[in-house]
């Protein structure tokens, strides 16, 4: 069983709902970013995700295109990202990582050698945003040989059909992005995504995190009453990108502190 169906399982037994944060490697500070992620999971992240920079992230909104584009400035390409786990690593064996990104970086590192380097460095799961379920089987496969969790996206366009491809070939959980657009962009219909949750659980059978328009304890606690996860990234990169240095992995601490007291406020609530 790996790192991230452990955690589910854990708080699902505690009536607890998931808290996934997302940050971009190396960004604001690349010696900075193994202590915000140690700071993050102190806090209460019970998965984070560490987003792998890339120069067209097509999916992304400003906010994390500039994350990226600071961090491939400052050198950050996916061995520096591999250094970050490993470094992560060295200090917290328990809290699940996944890389979350686009297929170039991948396919340039080779996708034979990045899993295997993954799975050595200790990532837990692998994201990739242009990668639909019914083309990547055998990279699906691939990972889950390895022992890691294939993560794909829904989106309020899902077809029945495309869930059913997400469910043959994902593991570990699956992320439903709760607008149409980029991320941080839009207004949260939670009424919308308390109606879809359910459809995708009919035909998904494990944990759904929503992502997308959260930015704020209330909004994770609207969305966490309704689903197995709260994914939130542009609110995070946001708060760090104004930071000092010195101050950057307490902030990211405090903010997911906030997150992780209002998701704990639902303990008992069923998605």
């Amino acid at each position: 069983m790996s790192r991230i169906t452990n955690v589910f399982a854990k708080l699902a037994g505690q009536g607890r709902k998931a808290l996934i944060p997302y940050i971009t490697a190396g960004d604001p500070y690349p010696d900075a970013t193994v202590e915000i992620l140690l700071a993050m999971a102190k806090a209460g992240a019970d998965v984070i995700e560490l987003g792998v920079p890339f120069s067209d992230p097509m999916a992304d909104g400003p906010v994390i295109q500039r994350a990226a584009e600071r961090a491939l400035a400052k050198g950050i390409g996916m061995p520096q990202v591999l250094d970050i786990v490993r470094g992560f690593r060295a200090h917290d064996n328990a809290t699940p990582l996944v890389l979350m990104g686009y297929a170039n970086p991948i396919e340039r590192y080779g996708i034979e050698r990045f899993v295997a380097d993954a799975k050595l460095a200790g990532v837990d799961g692998v994201l990739v945003v242009d990668y639909p379920p019914e083309e990547c089987e055998s990279f699906a496969g691939t990972l889950r040989a390895a022992g890691l969790d294939p993560i794909f996206l829904l989106a309020p366009t899902s077809t029945e059909q495309r869930m059913k491809d997400v469910a043959r070939v994902a593991s570990g959980y699956v992320y439903y992005v709760s607008l149409k657009g980029v991320t941080g962009a839009g207004h949260l219909d939670t009424e919308a995504v308390a109606r879809m949750v359910p459809r995708i659980k009919a035909l998904v059978k494990m944990p759904v995190g929503v992502g997308f328009g959260i930015r704020d304890a209330q909004s994770a606690k609207a969305v966490g009453a309704v689903s197995d996860a709260v994914v939130i990234g542009s609110a995070i990169v946001q708060l760090l990108e104004g930071q000092s240095r010195e101050n950057v992995a307490a902030a990211g601490g405090r903010f997911i502190a906030d997150i992780r007291s209002a998701l704990d406020s639902l303990q008992g609530a069923h998605a």
